[in-house]
């Protein structure tokens, strides 16, 4: 009966058709990453792995190109600081772009108002 089984989980997995990876998305040659800081700044660093020229936009909610640089196909690191302290609180779309393909990432710009404490001395 064992052998039975055995014979039959074998013959299903061998006659399964391979599945085709033909869709399956290409990968960048290039890799992007982004953060807010607390100074109002947007910190971007893009590394390359061949020699395509890569292209940073930040838009806003309305599509409107706040800010666009151009990376060179000989550069393979390329960090910027973006001063967003100008720019209204809201969401906005950062978008690093090549001939093959782009990353979006989306960033939320708020002001938080800053809190200082109270202190009371007293002296007696």
């Amino acid at each position: 009966m064992m052998n039975l089984l055995s014979n039959l989980i074998c013959t299903a997995i061998l006659s399964t058709t391979p599945v085709d990876n033909g869709n399956a998305p290409k990968t960048l040659s290039f890799d992007a990453s982004a953060y807010v800081t607390v100074n109002s700044q947007i910190r971007v660093a893009v590394e390359k792995s061949t020699l395509e020229p890569v292209q940073i936009l930040l838009r806003d909610a309305s599509n409107r190109v706040m800010f666009q640089q151009y990376v060179g196909k000989k550069e393979q690191k390329y960090a910027v600081k973006l001063n967003v302290a100008e720019l209204p609180d809201g969401k906005y779309e950062l978008e690093v772009k090549s001939n093959e393909g782009s990353i979006r990432k989306e960033v939320n710009l708020g002001s938080v108002p800053v809190e200082t404490p109270t202190r009371l001395v007293v002296m007696k």
